[in-house]
């Protein structure tokens, strides 16, 4: 059997293998293989074909690994939270007077329903205002100071 058939079928198997275990290094020697397999096709010696696979194993594993596992563990929001828990936190902006009975804030380019954090307060519209808590459909908020 020709040497760039076998480093191809160890590709394929090696880039099924990752499909089920996403361990995001059995891909990079899948595609390390599969490199190899192509030179291997023009002719490269049995011995280099080695050398280049574990060469770019190496690379691949050394710096390409890293990346792709902190892009799969990270949350696009950086915290985890997702959802209205997201927006706890999150500036606001008055658009109509919100107290202990009600009002409106804009939160990110909604517009939500909103009641003072702190009952006492009557928080004039146009103030910034940091989301507190969201109960239900409702944001509790508080100026900023």
């Amino acid at each position: 059997m020709e040497p760039w058939l076998l480093w191809l079928i160890v590709a394929l198997v090696l880039g099924a293998v990752e499909i089920v275990t996403l361990t995001a290094a059995l891909g990079l020697l899948g595609g390390a293989a599969l490199v190899t397999a192509v030179f291997a096709s023009v002719g490269l010696p049995l011995p280099w074909q080695f050398l280049l696979f574990a060469v770019v194993s190496a690379v691949g594993v050394a710096f390409v690994r890293p990346v792709a596992l902190r892009r799969l563990s990270s949350p696009p929001n950086g915290d985890g939270r997702f959802g209205v828990d997201a927006l706890v936190g999150e500036a606001a902006y008055v658009t109509s007077e919100v107290s202990k009975l009600g009002g409106r804030v804009r939160i990110g380019g909604e517009e939500w329903t909103a009641r003072a954090y702190d009952e006492t307060l009557v928080i004039p519209p146009g103030t910034a205002v940091d989301v507190m808590e969201i109960k239900g459909t409702t944001a509790l908020v508080y100026p900023r100071e």
